[in-house]
């Protein structure tokens, strides 16, 4: 063998007891599992390198159901804020905004769009562009990266594509086009779909065009993961219209850091999972993925109302310089409420900036947003690529949400910008020593299994998620007693304590807690069932 862990508490990842085992690896593979007391003549297994195991839990990778490190994972060859967390696959694509598929213009208009989630905005050389289909994208991946990656259709991007930045539906050759690039990126080995309906222009498309997109993902054994209408008012009536397009369309849903904010949405997450249990006792095939903290993190751009995207960001950018424009603008955000701001009107003491791409508006970083002024002069001048912390969520809802029986973890981890939500290096040891070790919201294997076999099933991954013979041999080593977020809102970018192996594909990407230099981590493809 190459490597056993020796006396290692097993949390295989299924929901059952833990165990006391000898775990042998060979070949990036779970090679044998020997437990404490097998049967007489079982001899323990050896290997060329023996790892006491003593007093640590030993478990499946976790699974980030919800990952913006689309191009981290290609700049930052070290990307501890995932591989220090015990994440050993992410799915990328997320909120309907990607780099896949492209052709020139559609990348050059994703890449500004999406630069404060990912940097890589015009004049970012720290990556090489050198892809424009899903399957180049996931190529690309495969030269080598920390953690594994799968990977969802953007549909914001397809109409984008496609459609360009117009508030219109689109025709029947542009629809035509769309399954086309969809069923494309699910062929090349992408596990499904997400939008982005707060996001333009996403949210420019109808149930009617979404519920088409879904009978393609749906043909191919893929899953929809829509960022849907609204978080605030309207919230529950989004999940609904959710539910009704995937029936419709005979397709799997997975709702995406699944929360109920705002003031509206206060202790209100029963309702939601009322909602949940009924479709799924109607036989809707439904997962989700929740975050363990309350504020959101979003662009400020997106607070505004979707009509003042329309044309794209150079045209957003001429109406925010236009007082009169403007004017309008701050009346959707402030009075009315905007469904770019999930139809609630802003509360400025509630935003605070994470980030910003202009080194001289540093200063706003870590600020709240006293007004709209303020917030105008910093969408003009970092042109729309500032991102913000929205203090909106309620814990209560938190905590009724992770207990769900379809619930996996995601840490919605956006890791640009000076202050970043630490979500993004802290969410999985936030999970298991806060909710599971301190406050009893989860049991140890319950937890363990949100984290690996729950979101291993929805990607129809037949051999990870489980401490079994046979299977890959991402896996992870935390104390259970001292596993914590290091990560705070004051020092977001802090690693975790608590979790001194992780290893992907039988190599070890942590190491004693330390980093090493391997990049073991490729793309996960789904074969397609059509």
């Amino acid at each position: 063998m190459d490597l056993v862990f020796r006396d290692a508490e097993v949390v295989d990842g299924s929901g059952a007891p833990s165990y006391r085992a000898d775990v042998a690896l060979d070949g990036g593979r779970i090679a044998a599992i020997v437990k404490e007391g097998a049967a007489a003549g079982c001899q323990r297994p050896t290997a060329r390198r023996v790892v006491d195991a003593e007093g640590l839990v030993l478990s499946p990778g976790f699974i980030d159901m919800h990952a913006h490190s689309d191009l981290a994972l290609l700049r930052d060859p070290d990307h501890s804020a995932k591989a220090a967390q015990g994440v050993t696959l992410e799915v990328l694509g997320q909120d309907g905004l990607s780099y896949a598929p492209v052709d020139d213009r559609t990348l050059g208009e994703v890449r500004r769009a999406v630069a404060g989630w990912n940097g890589g905005g015009p004049g970012d050389t720290s990556v090489d562009f050198d892809w424009r289909t899903v399957g180049e994208y996931l190529d690309r991946l495969d030269r080598g990266i920390a953690v594994n990656a799968a990977y969802l259709v953007p549909q914001g991007t397809v109409r984008m594509y496609a459609v360009g930045w117009d508030d219109r539906p689109a025709t029947e050759a542009e629809l035509n086009r769309m399954r086309r690039l969809v069923a494309e990126g699910l062929e090349q080995g992408a596990v499904g779909m997400s939008s982005g309906l707060t996001y333009t222009p996403g949210m420019y498309a109808p149930d009617s065009e979404l519920t088409e997109l879904c009978r393609v993902v749906a043909r191919y054994g893929g899953y929809y993961c829509p960022h849907h209408r609204s978080y605030g008012a309207g919230a529950l009536e989004a999940y609904a219209e959710m539910v009704r397009l995937t029936r419709e369309a005979g397709c799997a849903l997975h709702l995406a850091h699944a929360t109920m904010n705002f003031g509206v949405n206060a202790g209100r997450a029963p309702e939601l999972l009322a909602l949940l249990d009924q479709a799924l006792a109607d036989g809707s095939d439904i997962s989700l993925d929740s975050y363990p903290y309350t504020p959101g993190c979003t662009t400020l751009a997106a607070v505004l109302p979707s009509w003042a995207h329309e044309g794209g960001p150079e045209a957003l950018l001429a109406r925010l310089r236009d007082d009169a424009t403007a004017e309008v603008i701050r009346r959707h955000v402030e009075e009315l409420g905007s469904d770019g701001c999930h139809g609630v009107p802003v509360d400025w003491d509630t935003i605070e900036v994470s980030g910003v791409t202009d080194p001289a508006l540093a200063a706003f970083v870590g600020r709240r947003v006293p007004d709209w002024p303020t917030a105008r002069r910093l969408l003009v001048e970092d042109r729309l690529g500032s991102t913000i912390l929205q203090h909106v969520g309620h814990e209560e809802n938190v905590r009724a949400i992770m207990r769900h029986r379809v619930h996996t973890g995601g840490s919605d981890g956006i890791l640009q910008g000076a202050k970043p939500h630490p979500r993004a290096y802290g969410t999985f040891p936030e999970y298991l020593g806060r909710y599971v070790r301190e406050e009893g919201v989860l049991s140890l294997e319950e937890c363990v299994a949100h984290l690996t076999s729950r979101p291993a099933a929805r990607l129809r991954l037949r051999d990870r998620g489980l401490v079994r013979e046979g299977y890959a041999a991402d896996l992870v080593l935390f104390d259970p007693a001292t596993v914590a977020a290091g990560s705070t809102y004051e020092s977001p970018r802090r690693l975790p304590t608590g979790i001194p192996h992780v290893l992907v594909a039988g190599r070890f990407v942590i190491e004693d807690g330390r980093r090493t230099a391997a990049l073991p981590g490729r793309s996960v493809r789904r074969t397609p069932a059509g």
